[in-house]
């Protein structure tokens, strides 16, 4: 720790404990993790060591609309429940001055390594694209998940491949066959995303190995790579930049998805096969982890970047921005991934109400519908202002702001869903989750209720399910 971190540090704790005094909670959700202050985004640094959660995330104390890149931590025993544990990593080096940018976890030998990105944008006139971006990799280890020793920088640009700008960021490390691996997104000199591989006998001197690319450009970037097993499938997961709209596809500004290597990951390509991971409005820079029971668990940013000429954040007048996402186990059911919350979130929920065909309500802020059986048609109204509707006949599912002071500037969003098995819709004061057919296809987005609870009208004939809340919300009479 030099004095650079202990000056980042006073100044952080000062501007967090300003933003103590402010008692507006309005929009803090109960469930998702979100910042004391300033802005949140892409989650990083996921794990759990010796029985704790762990979750990193990309943090800008200071300004709420973004600015400088710390590391934020917090922990949980149960994925439900998280403590703010301050800042674990600050730009105090001068391979990581202006932001220690997005990276993953290693836990191994009773430590937690942590590898990230430090960014330098050098004085001049540059592009920042070409020319003027150090684009560096460092690590820095720790033994009790909370305190980390020295960094250590252990790649630069001159690393990386010559055809490369100077855009190579986002680290995902893990081991595996005694070795270690990493992959990186990357923009070509070309403007071709690419995924860069590389392998290492200790974790700390890395050869490159593989370019995962496709054959023709997927967009011009590919940041925050993951590359991870489950269920049989070799998973590769990326955030493109510069795709364009495909009619129902590719609508966000950005967009996150994921595809099935074919062969072995060292040797392999990519073969173009994408699916995106959630069809709403939120969400992007996923990361995954493997729990100690085995179970692959992700967790995405409840946000997107560029978007302000689009849609905003009402969180914003209270002066914070931006969620992560429940944190949803992974799994492939005839031959999707898919995405459900972690099953601990059962334990949460305490009451319980059913319903048949139709229901019309004011809930609370927190709670969850599931459908066991789904009929011909839903349609689900929330907050007076956010529509969740599908018929068969259609085939498409829809998520809709009618209200747009509700959605903040959200409009339409939608994906082919032909057969509607069963739904679930998680409501946290200020955002909505949904999933459909098992988690095959999931809907994310931030809304903003003016009231302190959140009606809901439901039409759906042939439908039946039950409401899941907690017994110290208030319930209906």
């Amino acid at each position: 720790m030099n004095v650079l971190y202990r000056t980042w540090e006073r100044l952080v704790a000062q501007e967090l404990e300003r933003s103590r005094k402010n008692k507006e909670k309005r929009w803090r959700p109960k469930l998702h993790i979100s910042p004391p202050a300033g802005w949140l985004n892409d989650p990083n640094g996921l794990c759990q060591y010796q029985g704790v959660y762990h979750v990193f995330y990309q943090y800008s104390p200071f300004d709420a609309k973004g600015g400088l890149k710390f590391w934020a931590h917090c922990t949980s025993l149960d994925m439900l429940r998280w403590s703010f544990e301050g800042i674990a990593l600050a730009p105090d080096e001068p391979f990581d001055c202006h932001g220690a940018y997005s990276g993953s976890a290693l836990v191994e030998n009773g430590q937690i390594s942590l590898y990230y990105t430090g960014n330098v944008k050098q004085t001049g006139e540059h592009d920042y694209i070409h020319t003027g971006r150090e684009s560096n990799t460092v690590r820095v280890a720790g033994r009790d998940g909370i305190h980390f020793g020295e960094k250590k920088l252990i790649m630069t640009n001159r690393d990386y491949p010559e055809d490369l700008t100077c855009h190579v960021r986002d680290p995902k490390v893990w081991k595996q066959d005694g070795r270690y691996y990493m992959v990186q997104g990357a923009r070509t000199a070309e403007d071709k995303g690419v995924v860069l591989l590389f392998e290492s006998e200790n974790g700390l001197e890395w050869k490159y190995r593989n370019r995962l690319e496709t054959e023709k450009a997927f967009g011009y970037m590919w940041e925050c790579p993951d590359l991870y097993h489950v269920d049989g499938h070799t998973v590769l997961s990326i955030s493109p930049q510069g795709v364009e709209a495909d009619g129902l596809k590719y609508n966000n500004v950005y967009q996150s998805v994921t595809v099935f290597l074919e062969d072995d990951f060292r040797t392999a390509s990519v073969n173009g096969a994408f699916r995106e991971l959630d069809a709403g409005f939120d969400f992007y820079a996923p990361q995954s982890f493997e729990a100690e029971d085995g179970r692959r668990i992700q967790i995405g940013w409840m946000g997107m970047p560029d978007v302000d000429e689009y849609y905003t954040n009402r969180s914003l007048e209270d002066g914070w921005q931006h969620i992560l996402t429940l944190p949803r186990e992974l799994s492939v059911k005839d031959g999707i991934l898919c995405q459900n919350p972690v099953r601990e979130l059962d334990t949460w929920w305490n009451f319980f109400i059913s319903f048949e065909n139709a229901y019309s309500h004011v809930l609370g802020d927190c709670f969850e519908l599931e459908f066991s059986r789904v009929g011909e048609s839903v349609r689900l109204t929330l907050a007076g202002g956010l529509a969740l509707f599908w018929e068969k006949a259609e085939g498409i599912f829809w998520m809709e702001f009618t209200d747009q002071k509700l959605g903040a500037g959200r409009t339409k969003r939608g994906r082919k869903v032909e057969k509607l098995a069963d739904l679930r819709i998680l409501v946290d004061v200020s955002c909505v989750e949904v999933y459909l057919n098992g988690g095959k296809d999931v809907f994310s987005t931030r809304f903003y209720p003016d009231t302190e609870g959140v009606s809901v009208k439901l039409q759906a004939p042939g439908s039946e399910g039950r409401i899941r809340l907690r017994q110290d919300e208030e319930q209906p009479e």
